[in-house]
């Protein structure tokens, strides 16, 4: 990525922080998007001078990539804020999780990112940034030393906003997976559960990510 983009980030809880960290850390301005900008205007601070801390539509407005770092529950709201996103790309970073985070509200013959790209008309909706803890997304690359970066899938209809997002995991030290179109985040958000019953039901904390492991190519001799 030569040029920054116009990155928006809405929600600034522990991913959309996490995330706005990486980019940031890449040189990668950011516009961050709540409700009410005073209760985040700490963390804001924190993050330096290439963090702009605005409402939820400004930030909205402001961007040409919107990332939704929100609870699913307000996912639905944002995409019917807008009568038209008039080509944006709108990257879920949500999964459709039940309140006691034992399985998924939407599932099997669909996803939330399908059900977000029905409402949010005009955009053009990828799914990403949502198979791993906010930890992970800080700095992949803090598993360097191990030989392999995290994976990080990408789905979406729209090959060229597909493309931008995963220049974007790049950026910030995922290996970025084409996963194809849209209908793939049906895997994704199941994976995303995968990740949270090893997290907080096996034990394994969240200290830990996935990746994409190539089996060595054969040399004769």
């Amino acid at each position: 990525m030569s040029t920054p983009i116009r990155l928006s980030i809405l929600g600034a809880g522990n991913v959309g922080q996490a995330l706005a960290r990486a980019f940031i850390r890449k040189g990668q301005p950011v516009t961050l998007g709540v409700p009410d900008p005073a209760k985040y205007a700490a963390a804001a601070r924190d993050l330096g001078p290439k963090a702009t801390l605005t409402t939820a539509p400004e930030a909205i407005a402001a961007g040409d990539v919107i990332v939704l770092a929100v609870p699913y529950p307000a996912v639905d709201g944002i995409a019917r804020s807008q009568d038209d996103w008039q080509g944006k790309v709108l990257v879920d970073a949500t999964n459709p999780l039940t309140p006691t985070l034992d399985g998924l509200t939407v599932g099997t013959s669909s996803s939330g990112a399908e059900t977000l790209a029905q409402a949010a008309r005009g955009a053009h909706v990828v799914k990403a940034f949502n198979t791993t803890g906010a930890e992970n997304m800080t700095d992949p690359s803090a598993y360097a030393s191990g030989g392999s970066a995290p994976f990080m899938p990408v789905c979406g209809d729209n090959a060229d906003a597909r493309a931008r997002v995963m220049a974007l995991a790049t950026l910030i030290g995922f290996e970025a997976v084409d996963l194809g179109p849209l209908s793939s985040a049906r895997y994704l958000e199941p994976l995303a559960m995968m990740w949270i019953q090893l997290a907080f039901k096996q034990g394994f904390g969240r200290d830990f990510a996935l990746v994409l492991q190539r089996r060595p190519a054969h040399r004769p001799g």
